[in-house]
């Protein structure tokens, strides 16, 4: 039994025998060359604005879990707020109300950030491209968990960076001494330490201390990917590594794109020692973000609707998880592995070594389903019997019936 505050209790009750084990920990080769591209990704995200499919593939809440209403009005108070209403430019930082609500909100979890060490930007994924542009050049060596979110992969790639693929625990994320390990291999480090896409792995604080005290010794820049630390099913929001950063090296990404607007575009960064180099490459880039949902955003943050909407979000998205694993249990065939994320909204799934899931895409999307194949998280040949699921969809019998259906589609082969 699980109690949210002000969302209610939650009874579960999963057998033992329904407890599937977790994945293999990932043993991905060192200075492997990169498999060729094969069009997977594009094939995938070809349907994503289908609204005849069930969206399993992405990584994103559903819409109806966002406070759309609530939203709307903190936009219209926006742009009456706002000079010429919202229309020019913000400056070059970023929206002040948003950066002085972000600083407050980094308080929860020891990040004391001050409102001029944050930047704003047009989500996470733009953080970290300012991240890599103003740390790397082409040839540089990045480490990366494995699997890793895909756009990071082919964002690394496209700007000329040799992508290590590190070993990573399905629950606890990269450890310590296999970081260490590879030190060597190295030019700068990103990761994703609180509830990894796709794994949902979370670093212990103790890791993330030592991963802090290791890059920092070696002078290595870590980009910290926080886009889902506030999705947490715990007591409290996990620290991320930037709670450890003593010296700067740590540029934090975060944004409101998963649990809030994906839409909005809306996200910050607090790049440490480097925030001259990230302010100067984003006055070349984009000079200012969107001003007005910026400082919607920041109004929503500073009336804490946010952590009333949170409280519900992770509530529902804890109970979904749940249902998912349950019906995995019940369905799928025997030998079926799963991730069990303590955040986020994604599940790892593992399946016999015979089944190519690129093969199963195909398959289970003319049955109006779709999944992510295991294959676009690597750049090397691995995962091909993986996929990762999204849980952060409605509950229904209708859900339920369409995962009971892969599992039937499993059993077959």
């Amino acid at each position: 039994m699980y109690c949210f505050p002000s969302s209610g209790w939650f009874f579960v009750c999963l057998k033992e025998d329904q407890r599937l084990p977790m994945p293999m920990a990932s043993s991905p080769r060192i200075n492997s060359a990169p498999e060729k591209e094969d069009g997977l990704i594009g094939k995938v995200f070809s349907n994503f604005v289908n609204k005849n499919i069930t969206q399993m593939a992405l990584s994103v809440p559903d819409e109806s879990f966002f406070p759309v209403a609530r939203l709307n009005k903190c936009l219209q108070t926006a742009a009456k707020t706002l000079s010429a209403g919202g229309t020019g430019y913000d400056d070059i930082q970023g929206n002040l109300r948003l950066r002085k609500n972000v600083s407050k909100w980094s308080f929860t979890w020891g990040g004391n950030l001050g409102v001029d060490e944050l930047v704003t930007t047009s989500g996470a994924m733009h953080a970290i491209s300012l991240a890599f542009m103003a740390l790397t050049k082409p040839g540089d060596r990045i480490g990366v968990e494995s699997p890793v979110y895909f756009g990071i992969l082919q964002l690394a790639k496209n700007m000329g960076l040799k992508v290590v693929e590190l070993p990573t625990n399905p629950e606890f994320g990269v450890l310590p001494h296999d970081l260490e390990s590879l030190i060597g291999e190295i030019d700068i480090c990103l990761l994703v330490s609180n509830f990894n896409n796709p794994l949902g792995s979370c670093m212990p604080e103790e890791n993330k201390k030592s991963v802090v005290e290791i890059l920092t010794q070696h002078n290595i820049p870590l980009i910290e990917d926080d886009l889902y630390g506030d999705v947490y099913f715990g007591t409290s929001r996990p620290k991320p590594c930037k709670a450890f950063d003593k010296e700067g090296i740590v540029l934090w990404c975060g944004s409101v794109s998963k649990t809030l607007a994906p839409g909005y575009r809306v996200g910050w960064m607090a790049p440490g020692k480097f925030i001259k180099s990230i302010l100067k490459l984003k006055l070349f880039h984009s000079i200012s973000g969107t001003t007005v949902t910026q400082e919607a955003i920041g109004l929503f943050l500073e009336n804490d609707y946010y952590e009333k909407h949170l409280r519900q979000l992770r509530a529902t998205l804890y109970s979904n998880s749940l249902h998912f694993i349950r019906t995995i249990a019940d369905y799928f065939p025997e030998g079926t592995k799963i991730s069990r994320p303590q955040g986020g909204f994604v599940l790892w799934v593992e399946l016999d070594k015979k089944w190519d899931t690129g093969k199963l895409f195909d398959k289970v999307l003319s049955r109006g389903i779709s999944i992510a194949p295991g294959r676009m998280f690597t750049l090397q040949s691995q995962f091909h019997n993986c996929l990762r699921l999204n849980y952060g969809l409605p509950w229904s019998d209708k859900l339920e019936q369409e995962l009971k259906l892969l599992g039937q589609i499993l059993k077959e082969e």
